[in-house]
């Protein structure tokens, strides 16, 4: 039996175009005649995966729906039913199906069955993966980039949809770095019926390599031009490469003045050295007001805000007033910055004041100070100077004040696959900063804090999380010559669960007090059962304290929900505190970090 050719995208999961047109013919020859209406309902009797694809697809399913399909048109469904479902399971590489459709009528209303024998499933015999122009001489690893992006091996199955996904996954990998101008010069699935296997080949001309040009900026009206060149990562002549447009994009958005960005490049293979970059930007007005509510088991609900004015002393520069309330803290701050300069730094200066109130102690926290800060693709920096003034009281009389002026340095970084769903890679978050007794300080000390989490993947639905947290206050001097908000706690949802929020730490006359050192540590273990719902397993432990002798580790373990909602993730868990003996429920929103 000779084989069946099907050059790119020849096959499709549903031919729409023909066939809305000719059951759209059916009803406009049929509608002037006023016929009877047929009632119909429709089994299909099909393995599960062919059974889904004919109930999505299939016309005579789809219009089973409807109420004004005539008796002339549902035979004309009928009629058309076997060559469509040939058509459709056709494209998940079923070429030798049998089907059957029979039609019953019981008291007065028609049922159809639809029974499709699928055959055999056709398999990917071989993949043959071919590259012309220059990526063949300049960089191989672009060829191989693309090479690993082609999804479809030898003995997976054939279907159009994973064909054409695989096609233009290794065209994008192979656009995304100096080949802006790369196409499929040929590409055919050669198909034999008989034996249920597919031969696959594919050849991309990856064309020139491009080069960067000049930004072509247009939208803008309200805010400087240099902002964008400020933050601009793209210097004219540099090889094309969409991580550096993507960069910018991201640098842009992060700037409080854009509501949205396009970026789009010149790809004509005739001219691609220095080939422009046109950037379209659509402005926020000078004034905005945000807010928002929501829960979470530590801190219960709470309200949150801000209003900003982004053009003050005619300049840009942002001044903003944000606020949040829950039941644990009340918290406010007022911020000026200034537009971004060279390379995308931003200098600001603030005023703060936190009222918290957790586990019987409470801490009023002024702070004032300036900072300079810059955030990249993915790393954030900030260097800061920053005037404490805390106060804490609890349970024991004889509250106390300490002040200290901070020059601190904090950098983040994320290194994920998915920034909102992460399943490989790792964030990491570092903190540094010392103060010294007589300058605005009541007593010497250095700070240090970290925190890491790793996304390590076991299979397509399973994977580990860890996390590990050190925080550490050193000096000779007591906790209560050092700003208690510097200290630290632990316990709740995103340290160690199985215990209330921040009630590790030292507890005196029932009042938990903030510590000088820090360790946390968790692992879990996630099954995704769906693409969108999964479970999880975990083991939390930790400590907090002044005095790392007389440490204590308190250890939690429980379970949780996990799901991927339209809004990030959610979690779900129920956690057991072996040493406090106690179960308690968390409900957390995002990543925590």
């Amino acid at each position: 039996m000779a084989g069946r050719l099907f050059d790119s995208l020849r096959l499709t999961r549903a031919p729409l175009a023909r066939r809305i047109a000719l059951v759209g013919a059916a009803f406009l020859l049929l509608a002037s005649a006023r016929p009877a209406l047929a009632k119909y309902t429709v089994d299909i009797d099909a393995p599960r995966s062919v059974r889904s694809l004919l109930k999505d697809h299939l016309d005579l399913a789809r219009f089973a729906k409807r109420d004004d399909v005539s008796e002339e048109q549902f035979e004309f469904l009928v009629t058309a039913a076997p060559q469509e479902v040939r058509d459709l399971v056709a494209t998940d590489g079923y070429f030798t199906p049998v089907v059957r459709t029979d039609v019953s009528v019981t008291d007065g209303k028609k049922t159809v069955t639809v029974s499709v024998d699928p055959g055999p499933q056709t398999t990917v015999a071989s993949v043959s993966l071919i590259f012309k122009g220059a990526v063949t001489t300049e960089d191989r690893k672009q060829e191989n980039a693309a090479r690993f992006a082609f999804s479809v091996k030898e003995g997976d199955p054939f279907s159009q949809d994973a064909w054409n996904d695989a096609k233009n996954a290794a065209l994008k990998a192979l656009q995304a770095r100096r080949y802006l101008g790369a196409k499929i010069a040929r590409s055919q699935a050669r198909v034999n019926p008989r034996t249920h296997i597919a031969d696959l080949s594919v050849t991309f001309d990856s064309g020139p390599t491009f080069t960067f040009g000049d930004l072509d900026v247009s939208g803008v009206r309200r805010y400087p031009e240099e902002i964008i060149h400020n933050v601009n990562p793209i210097h004219p002549g540099d090889i094309y490469d969409i991580a550096r447009v993507n960069e910018l994009q991201r640098q842009l958005q992060n700037t409080p003045y854009y509501a949205s960005v396009a970026i789009d490049a010149d790809n004509d293979v005739a001219k691609p050295d220095n080939t422009p970059i046109h950037l379209k930007v659509s402005e926020y007005p000078y004034n905005a007001v945000r807010y928002g509510v929501g829960y979470a088991t530590d801190t219960g609900p709470h309200i949150q805000g801000s209003y900003s004015y982004l053009d003050t002393f005619g300049k840009a520069y942002p001044f903003t007033i944000s606020g949040r309330l829950d039941q644990t803290q009340q918290y406010g701050q007022v911020t000026l910055a200034m537009p971004p300069g060279a390379r995308g730094w931003v200098n600001s200066v603030l005023a703060s004041y936190t009222n918290t109130n957790v586990s019987d102690t409470r801490i009023y926290s002024a702070r004032v100070g300036v900072q300079r800060s810059r955030s990249t693709q993915n790393i954030d920096t900030t260097y800061s100077l920053i005037f404490y003034d805390d106060r804490l009281t609890q349970n024991a009389p004889n509250p106390s004040n300490a002040r200290a002026l901070v020059p601190a340095w904090q950098w983040i970084r994320r290194n994920v696959d998915d920034p909102l769903f992460p399943r490989s890679g790792n964030l990491i978050r570092a903190e540094a900063g010392f103060a010294v007794k007589g300058v605005a300080t009541e007593q010497t000390f250095i700070r240090f804090y970290t925190n890491l989490l790793q996304y390590l993947p076991i299979t397509k639905n399973d994977l580990f999380v860890f996390r590990a947290e050190f925080g550490g206050v050193f000096t000779s001097g007591p906790t209560n010559g050092i700003p208690a908000s510097l200290l630290f706690r632990a316990g709740g949802a995103n340290s160690v669960r199985g215990y209330s929020y921040q009630s590790i730490g030292n507890n005196v006359d029932g009042s938990i007090l903030p510590t000088k050192y820090l360790v946390t540590g968790s692992s879990e273990y996630q099954h995704w059962f769906t693409h969108d719902w999964g479970g999880a397993a975990f083991f939390d432990i930790g400590t907090a304290t002044d005095t790392w002798g007389e440490r204590v580790f308190q250890p939690g373990a429980g379970l949780g929900v996990r799901w991927r909602s339209p809004v990030g993730p959610v979690n779900v868990d129920l956690a057991y505190g072996f040493k406090n003996k106690s179960i308690k429920p968390y409900l957390t929103l995002g990543i925590a970090f």
